[in-house]
This record gives structure tokens, sequence and C-alpha cells, in this order.
């Protein structure tokens, strides 16, 4: 047998550090869904404690959303411009003290001024627009260091840490809010934020050509060549393009289903379908799961979707069938009598999604 090249069986350092790139933006995703959805789990002792409605408590987790949604663009032009590295970190930094404030915010001066809603409102506002940054700078991220065919998985893998920090949040709030009040649920959740930005600031570089850790031979090879800068946005095109808006749609499709799964999903297991505080936290947890197993899974086939059909159509097709998918799923799972039915479902629906 005739061997060429190096005989180095370890991985090239270039690979080695795409892993570490992935799977540092796999952590950012479990910090980023543990901050967004410790608050439908606390909501529970929230709202008596602080005299709340299911009304104004939609208000509070609704504000959240329109911050998220305004600053999705600015978050993501900002990453264009600056490179991940700075904009995460700051993203991440921003976000956390938000969350802190979310447990000082009802006793604060601003309760005082604006109302205990509205202080919470702001808060959530403003936690929203740090966390808007996020998925747009994975893709940059995911754009900069993986090659086409692989950014599928690459994506896949980055944003499967919501699986991990939706699905541990409910459990282990649900803990520290029992046995140490609600506040303290943000509080950790804030640590975990500031050190994970000091983390990615230090092991992070914008492009493969930045990175201490990539060997010259890559960079030589061109496999790390420095990424160019960002043409101006054609804003036009965009505009006038239907599958802009097709994608636009879809996504808010998602996003409406998966805000009413990080919202409320505890809350329905609790005071719908009968489950105490405790084991309603462990079977919030399960669409979460879902949603770990499914979304490299679901990176892995759009990828082999598009090379077999095409970028375009492959990616449709897989798209199309997880949406058809959890549709299906979501409907049955409002349907039938059984809970533990309608969590596999559910479950189900949120992995397809």
């Amino acid at each position: 047998m005739q061997h060429t090249g190096s005989t180095d069986h370890t991985s090239p350092p270039l690979t080695r550090v795409r892993w570490l790139i992935l799977g540092l933006l796999f952590t950012i995703s479990v910090v980023t869904y543990i901050d967004r959805v410790n608050i439908s789990v606390t909501a529970r002792h929230m709202m008596p404690a602080l005299g709340l409605t299911d009304q104004q408590m939609g208000f509070v987790f609704s504000a959240f959303v329109i911050g998220y949604a305004l600053f999705q663009i600015p978050g993501g032009r900002l990453g264009d411009q600056w490179g991940a590295r700075v904009i995460l970190t700051i993203a991440l930094l921003w976000w956390s003290a938000f969350t802190a404030w979310t447990a000082m915010a009802p006793a604060s001066q601003l309760a005082e001024w604006l109302g205990i809603v509205g202080a919470l409102a702001l808060v959530r506002f403003l936690l929203g627009v740090g966390e808007a940054v996020a998925l747009p700078n994975f893709n940059r991220a995911v754009t900069d260091w993986l090659p086409a065919q692989e950014r599928g998985l690459g994506i896949g893998i980055a944003i499967g840490g919501i699986g991990v920090g939706a699905a541990m949040t409910p459990p282990l709030t649900a803990w520290i809010m029992v046995n140490y009040g609600w506040q303290t649920a943000f509080y950790v959740s804030s640590a975990l934020g500031i050190v994970l930005a000091a983390i990615w600031w230090l092991l992070a570089r914008d492009h493969p050509a930045d990175h201490p850790w990539v060997s010259k031979y890559d960079a030589a090879a061109g496999q790390a060549s420095p990424r160019k800068d960002s043409p101006a946005i054609p804003w036009a095109s965009l505009r006038n393009t239907p599958t802009v808006w097709w994608l636009v749609l879809s996504y808010s499709c998602l996003g409406y289903v998966a805000y009413v799964y990080m919202s409320w999903f505890y809350l329905y297991l609790v005071n719908v379908r009968g489950f105490d505080i405790l084991r309603g936290g462990l079977f919030a947890s399960a669409p979460f799961l879902a949603v770990l197993i499914f979304c490299p899974i679901g990176g892995w086939v759009t990828d082999r979707l598009a090379q077999q059909h095409g970028i375009t159509a492959g990616r449709r097709k897989a798209g199309m069938a997880g949406m058809i998918l959890a549709g299906t799923a979501i409907g049955i799972g409002a349907l039938v009598d059984s809970p533990y039915l309608a969590i596999a479902s559910l479950s189900v629906g949120a992995g397809s999604l």
C-alpha cells in the first residue's frame, strides 16, 4: 500500500481549532438559552410574589422578543464589520448584566419610575437586544471557519447548544428556585455568561489566519486565508428577491412557535397538565433535548441534500420536511389527553422545528 503525505494521523491544527470554535459557539448557545428560558420557570414564583397576572407576565416575555427582533440585523452587521470575537464578547457581558438585573429590577429605582411590570419589561427588552447578535454572529463565525460544504453541520452543532441550555434550565432553575429563591437563578446564569465571555475572548479569533494555534502550513496552503472586507449590502436586491421574503416568513413562523416553547411550556405543564414544580421542570426539558439531537442531524441532512440536489433545492427540502413534521407533531400533542404522549409529541415537534 502506498502512503502519501505525512504519517502523522492526528488532526491538522486548522481542523482541531475549527472544532474548538464550534465547541465554544455550542457553549455560548447553551448559556444564551439558559438566560432566555430561566424566566419561564421562575415565573411560577415571581408572579404570586410580585402580584403579576398571566397577561402582565406575557407582556414581560414579549418585551424580550421585541428587542431580539429589532437588533438581529444591526447585530449581524456589527459582526461583519468588527468580527464575531469582539461582538460576541460584548454581547455576552451585556446580556449577563441584564440577566442579573432581572432579579433586581422589581426592587430598584426603575420599578418606582415604571412600575414592576415596566421595569421587568425594559430589562428583558435590553436582554433581547444583547442576545439578538448571537445567531447572526454564529453564522459569521461558521462562514469564516468552515468550507461551504460543511456549514450545515457546523451551524447545526453550534445551535445544538440551544437544546442543552433550554433542557437543563427547567430542572436546575426549579431546584435553585425552591431551595434558594427565584432571584438566585438569575445571578447564577449571569455568572456563567461572564466567565464564558472571558473564555471566548481568550480562545477565539475571527478567522483561521488570525489564530496562533493554526500552523503556518495551513495558512500557506490557502486554508486559512484572511477574510476580505465585507462588501456593501445590496438592500435593493434583497428587497426584490422572493426567496428572501419566504425565508423571513418561514423564520417568523418558526420563531413564533419557538417562543411558545421557551416562555410558556413549563407553565403549561404545571398549570394545565398538572405536574408539580420539580417534575414539571424535569419534563419541560424534553423538547429541548430533542432539539439537541435533531439540530446536528438536520445540519448533516441538509448538507447531503444540498450536495445531491443543489444548494437551494437541497436546503429547501430539508426545511419543508422539518416544518411539516413539526406542525403535525405539535397538533397531535395539543389534542391528545395523555400528558406523557403530549410531551413526547410536542418534543418531536420542537426537534423537527
